[in-house]
């Protein structure tokens, strides 16, 4: 009873350890803020998102698509902080925190009962917390998705020690309704029931004789698994950098080499960046077959001495297969590799090692004294690495000039950092390392659209025209591209031209505001007899306020220019004088004013004209 006693404060002491570990390493983030990469359209863009927690928030959770991914479970749970925080980025990172905190103790429990081997498992628990390769997945609000999914995974194990204990239906359940959890989280999930069956090859030891056995209990999970692989492949179609875009060997290759390349920074853990620029075709030759022969020898070793060394088979095929989703076989994206995607496959390298040195160490006199101190040791250096990587996320310029210090060739960084100087008015800055993203990856939407904007601030429309132009290659669906090209276009003096891009967009989705009211605009106040069209813009100005709720004081400036255009003056001042009403309960003294002049004009039964259509900048 004793024994058992001062086990159980021993094991709470350890999960106490950890905490404190994490948040000794972490804690800081409750100071950094959003990043400009992922977190606006994953939080802070999102109105869904920031509207906070609601039952029809929850309904459009599971049925709709976030940021190119079904996880409604993480969708919801930045409704929470949303609903809790608002847009307060310290709470943001406080979860992913937290639930970090919890995954790293869940995983101590889970160890400790599947292998009785409290201090290897306190061991790998404790790097699993700290190791420099976990920053991105706690110091990102955007990857909550692997901290919450890492919960459910390490409760899946947790359940499935449980279960394997004493088997019965309840149990199994449990295990069941937790993965599942896991998928909705994060879908590179799917290899989990892969990984129960490495367990129970080992420490489990229920594979002896009963492998179909084993394999027949698993197919409610391949099956749970199979749904959301499936899901995942329709959802993200549509996304940037996919599959079909890179030759399949390019793939291959960069699998081969990212597969040693993790172990490297595992062991190596300095140059982390928030984005590692894809190789392409430029991986050498030599340092493909070097991997893959260094992947089929540590194979060969495992399988070799998988009667002696039975963790060996587990640790090496956890990590090999739970980064399959994430290797880059099935690309999306155009990342090479990712610091994140390591999150949960390391585990079971750490698992191999400790094991492995404790054996190794077995017979050596004063093994516990050196294998303690090169634990504290270890901990403390893989400590104070991530302290120091974790400090490079607390703005986006730290972020991305970080990056741009340790990789090359970074368009995503040099993009992004970008971002941050158009929002500064670093104008020349921003446009050099805009135009240098776009010159690196031709086919880079984001740079050219950044890039264009930069360009469009600084005057040169021309200049801004070009790379709008091409972002309309690369995106011809994306209207409100069309909108933008519509009013460059009439900046230019282009206005018929600029026409036809409002009308692209009116002809595909009916509905678009922005593209109406650029056309009325046009339609009732251009200089050009041959361009104005009255009747047409009052349809289209009524329809744009309408579909406002009449909530936009401009909206009834395009109104009421469309009403003296058609001769019905009367209406014109009244529309007028809402949008002054609204301009004022909004504080946009500089609109009311304007209207206030319209006024003028229209009860002097004058229509509006706007001689920017004809020369210099179009009204908005």
């Amino acid at each position: 009873m004793k024994t058992t006693l001062s086990g159980r404060w021993l094991t709470v002491g350890i999960c106490l350890s950890l905490a404190a570990l994490t948040w000794l390493v972490f804690s800081q983030t409750l100071w950094h803020d959003f990043i400009n990469y992922d977190d606006p359209r994953y939080v802070y863009e999102t109105t869904r998102i920031t509207d906070g927690l609601s039952l029809s928030g929850i309904a459009w959770a599971f049925t709709h698509i976030h940021s190119l991914n079904w996880h409604p479970l993480t969708t919801i749970s930045h409704m929470l902080d949303c609903q809790l925080y608002g847009l307060k980025a310290g709470w943001h990172h406080f979860t992913n925190v937290v639930l970090h905190t919890l995954a790293a103790i869940l995983l101590f429990l889970a160890l400790q009962q599947m292998t009785g081997a409290i201090w290897r498992s306190a061991f790998v628990a404790a790097v699993f917390a700290i190791h420099p390769l976990r920053v991105e997945s706690v110091a990102w609000i955007a990857e909550r998705k692997d901290v919450l999914s890492g919960v459910f995974f390490m409760l899946t194990l947790l359940a499935y020690a449980y279960y394997v204990r004493l088997p019965g239906v309840g149990r199994y359940l449990v295990v069941v309704s937790v993965f599942g959890c896991g998928l909705m989280s994060k879908p590179m999930l799917v290899t989990s029931p892969f990984v129960l069956l490495l367990l129970d090859y080992w420490p489990l030891d229920r594979v002896k004789g009963q492998l179909w056995k084993r394999l027949a209990e698993k197919i409610p999970l391949l099956a749970l698994s199979a749904v959301s692989s499936v899901t995942t492949f329709l959802v993200q179609k549509g996304a940037v950098g996919r599959t079909e875009e890179l030759p399949i060997l390019e793939r291959i290759n960069n699998a081969i080499v990212s597969y040693v390349l993790y172990i490297w920074q595992m062991l190596w853990p300095v140059n982390l960046a928030v984005f590692y620029p894809h190789p392409e075709n430029r991986l050498p030759l030599w340092e493909i077959v070097s991997c893959l022969l260094l992947l089929i020898c540590i194979t060969a070793a495992a399988i070799l001495l998988r009667k002696q060394r039975s963790y060996l088979i587990t640790g090496w095929f956890w990590y090999l297969g739970m980064l399959v989703p994430v290797i880059g076989l099935v690309q999306v994206g155009w990342q090479g590799h990712a610091d994140r995607y390591t999150y949960l496959p390391q585990i079971g390298l750490y698992l191999a090692l400790t094991w492995a040195v404790a054996d190794l160490t077995a017979l050596y006199q004063h093994r516990r004294v050196a294998l303690s101190t090169a634990a504290i040791l270890i901990i403390a250096a893989l400590s104070s690495g991530a302290w120091v990587q974790t400090s490079y996320w607390r703005d986006s310029e730290t972020l991305f000039r970080h990056a741009l210090a340790v990789t090359t060739n970074n368009d995503v960084a040099e993009n992004n950092l970008g971002i941050v100087f158009l929002g500064q008015g670093k104008l020349d800055e921003a446009i050099s390392l805009l135009q240098s993203a776009a010159d690196l990856r031709p086919d880079n939407s984001p740079a050219h659209e950044n890039l264009a904007k930069a360009l469009l601030q600084k005057g040169r429309v021309a200049d801004a025209l070009v790379h709008y132009r091409k972002l309309l290659e690369l995106q011809p669906d994306d209207m409100e591209v069309h909108n933008i090209v519509g009013t460059v276009l009439t900046q230019q003096g282009h206005v018929a031209e600029g026409v036809e891009e409002w009308q692209k967009v009116l002809a595909i989705q009916p509905d678009n505001g922005n593209a109406m009211s650029n056309l009325a605009w046009v339609f009732a106040t251009s200089p050009d007899e041959s361009v104005r069209n009255g009747p047409k813009a009052v349809q289209l100005a009524e329809q744009a306020v309408r579909i406002s709720g009449g909530r936009i004081p401009i909206l009834f400036r395009t109104l009421g220019a469309a009403y003296a255009e058609s001769g019905r003056f009367s209406e014109a001042i009244q529309a007028a004088q809402q949008g002054i009403e609204l301009a004022n309960s909004q504080g946009n003294s500089d609109l009311a004013a304007e209207l206030h002049g319209n006024i003028t004009l229209y009860q002097q039964e004058q229509p509006l004209r706007d001689p920017s259509l004809t020369n210099g900048s179009a009204s908005p």
